[in-house]
């Protein structure tokens, strides 16, 4: 064989090698690209988490006090609520400065120490992008407002005139008014899809384009893994081209996940675009090129129903309308966040169905579409409800999101405005105000009464029990850790023999996994056939189960649940 063709056959075979090496010495391990494939996320806001200096706040010190807690969950990463400083109008979402963090809640070496501090522990710390609106108090709008020449008057987006679809596309119907409003120094109407104090951001100029990346890029070298990017739908609007049903933009979303990659090859970026499952396809991109994660609204929102109403088959198609997506794409799941339960995507019929079992009060409903409650108070407390709620949620196909507190089964204070209702304090003990603060008083008051007391419900006293919430959903995070083919592998379906039953089974790597959820609260007999009559290996209680003819029959108790593993 001559030698240039020895070199070059060589080279063939060492490129593989090549590319690892170089990918270490940039210091990225491929195996880790995909980490948000089997992750489970804890999301939470640092100033209602725990208080470290008395000033009745949450901060950074205090969450880094409670990183062993969160470590000890099982979580692999760690969702921040916005954290930048902000005149807090709308919970820290109105942003005054993307480049700072807000002084109530610590300083810049704060949040580097808790960084460093959740790396040690091997956690992740992901955070929310919100770019698709600023604060009306931001040095940007301040300065636009002056004059039509201003550097900054095209980074927001202006009209002569109202609009005639003014009062159309509100974010936040029956609260809010109009997405158009007068500002008083200009003279001319800005547009926000939210509040009137957050203008939205023209990102059909270049210039914004470029700094939202450097928004991006700094806070990568400040170490974070990802980010919630919010209102994706909103940010990738074209200016003007109607409230309702704008053109948008998805090139935007290939060229932020292209630049975010580029400065941290595992960064992840997990979008909230509440669509239809038609359009998931322009949003992770045909390929995958898009954001890599998107929570699922849409089988959420039918979950909620099947919650309210045993009835399945609505969530069931919506599992399989959101089954196609690209290979290294990710559905984010989840129970309850910080916002509202959105039942937009449910016929008026079914959404009056939840509301009858989950909202039946006006005060419990917002937005003419969505629940503001915490899962434990709309499932009454009750304990088998919440298991069955919480092993389906570990059990979608996808990453799990989990919001703190309901890990305790914490409860919500609807005496508090629109949302707020659950972003209470953190409740960590029976002490005064639940452990939160050692102040009189902390900023937003601690839940402390009824059944949701911190009194009944805390930290301290569910780590000592056995039975607690908090140690049966450290254990349940642990099996779900064990079944990386949940979020690695394919699923399909099952026929379950029960209308109330749901059974999806997985594959993955020669590995099959089957789970069961009775969504009655009477017994039911699942029956069922499955290709190669398999044992099933039970992973919860250690009731393993054959086939029978070549059936398999399983009886679930009410609200029972069954995770098995096929040998």
């Amino acid at each position: 064989m001559k030698q240039p063709v020895r070199i070059l056959m060589l080279i063939i075979l060492m490129f593989p090698a090549l590319c690892e090496a170089q990918e270490k010495l940039a210091g990225v391990d491929l195996k880790n690209h995909l980490w948000y494939k089997n992750s489970i996320i804890y999301n939470l806001e640092v100033g209602v988490f725990k208080d470290s200096d008395g000033d009745g706040r949450g901060d950074f010190q205090g969450l880094i006090e409670k990183l062993d807690y969160i470590r000890a969950l099982g979580v692999d990463a760690i969702w921040l609520a916005p954290f930048q400083p902000s005149p807090g109008k709308d919970d820290g979402y109105d942003v005054a400065d993307f480049y700072g963090v807000d002084e109530k809640l610590g300083t810049s070496g704060d949040f580097a120490e808790l960084v460093f501090q959740a790396e040690k522990r091997g956690l992740r710390v992901i955070m929310d992008l919100v770019i698709n609106h600023t604060s009306d108090q931001h040095p940007w709008f301040k300065n636009a407002r002056k004059s039509k020449d201003s550097k900054y008057r095209d980074w927001y987006i202006w009209s002569d005139k109202l609009p005639k679809d003014y009062d159309k596309g509100m974010v936040f119907p029956g609260v809010q008014k109009a997405v158009w409003k007068l500002d008083s120094l200009s003279g001319q109407y800005y547009y926000h899809r939210f509040y009137d104090f957050q203008p939205d951001l023209n990102f059909a100029n270049p210039d914004v384009v470029t700094e939202s990346q450097k928004i991006i890029g700094y806070w990568l070298n400040h170490g974070i893994s990802g980010f919630r990017l919010d209102a994706v739908p909103f940010i990738i609007e074209v200016p003007k081209t109607g409230s309702e049903k704008p053109k948008l933009d998805y090139k935007f979303l290939m060229d932020i996940r292209q630049f975010a990659q580029s400065r941290k090859a595992d960064v992840a970026i997990l979008g909230e675009a509440n669509v239809m499952p038609e359009e998931n396809q322009n949003y992770f991109g045909k390929n995958g090129e898009g954001m890599q994660m998107m929570f699922n609204f849409f089988a959420n929102q039918h979950l909620f129903y099947a919650l309210a109403t045993g009835k399945l088959d609505p969530f069931k198609k919506a599992i399989s309308e959101t089954q196609t997506i690209p290979e290294a794409s990710q559905w984010a799941h989840f129970l309850r966040n910080h916002d509202e339960i959105d039942l937009g995507r449910l016929t008026d019929k079914q959404r009056q169905e939840v509301y009858d079992k989950f909202g039946p009060d006006t005060s419990m409903q917002l937005y003419d579409r969505g629940i503001r409650r915490r899962l434990a108070t709309m499932l009454g407390n009750n304990r088998k409800h919440m298991e069955l709620a919480y092993s389906l949620l570990f059990s979608l196909p996808g990453t799990a999101v989990i919001r703190y507190g309901d890990e305790l089964g914490m409860g919500d204070d609807l005496r508090l405005k629109e949302r707020i209702s659950v972003r209470t304090p953190m409740q960590w003990t029976s002490d005064k105000n639940a452990g939160f603060t050692t102040a009189d008083t902390a900023f937003r008051p601690v839940i402390d009464f009824g059944d949701y007391s911190y009194k009944k419900i805390n930290v301290e006293q569910q780590l000592r029990d056995s039975a607690s919430m908090l140690n049966w959903t450290t254990e349940l995070i642990k099996l779900r850790k064990s079944c990386p083919e949940i979020g690695l592998g394919t699923y399909k379906v099952i026929e379950a023999g029960s209308p109330y039953v749901f059974a999806i089974q997985y594959e993955h790597e020669g590995k099959s996994l089957l789970i069961l959820h009775n969504f009655s609260d009477q017994p039911q007999q699942s029956t069922f056939n499955l290709t190669g009559n398999k044992a099933l290996t039970d992973l919860m209680q250690k009731e393993d189960q054959n086939a029978s003819s070549g059936k398999y029959n399983i009886k679930l108790r009410g609200y029972g649940y069954k995770w098995f593993r096929l040998k």
